[in-house]
């Protein structure tokens, strides 16, 4: 059973977003969600609705096609992040000239599979 969850446009810098995402690859869902919870960087929450979001989804995949669901056999086999676009904002400076801020965003992927499936991989 494989299940993919993806975050498109989040308000968070695909730097910051990796740091976090870095820290569950390749971990059990649920102690993935575990950490992700008293994670202390601000990009964790988003990373914990998605990684929760791709559980969910193995659920509902698991009853359409009628086998066995387990949550603790699942393990998030990929978790990547890339670039969204980036807003360009100016800020005014000194002597009339203007200083540019990028914000930037992110779309972050996390695909979660049961233990038989990850060796398969």
């Amino acid at each position: 059973m494989e299940a993919k969850a993806i975050a498109r446009h989040l308000r968070v810098t695909p730097m910051k977003a990796r740091r976090v995402v870095d820290l569950v690859r390749g971990k059990q869902a649920t102690e993935a969600l575990a950490i992700l919870k008293f994670a202390q960087q601000g990009a964790s929450e988003p990373v914990y609705k998605l990684v929760a979001s791709a559980v969910a989804n193995a659920r509902v995949k698991a009853d359409r096609e009628g086998q066995a669901f387990d949550e603790d056999a699942l393990y998030i086999t990929e978790a990547f992040v890339d670039e969204g676009p980036t807003m360009k904002r100016f800020q005014p400076r000194a002597q009339g000239r203007a200083y540019r801020i990028n914000k930037r965003t992110s779309h972050v992927t996390v695909v979660v599979a049961s233990k038989d499936e990850k060796g398969g991989n």
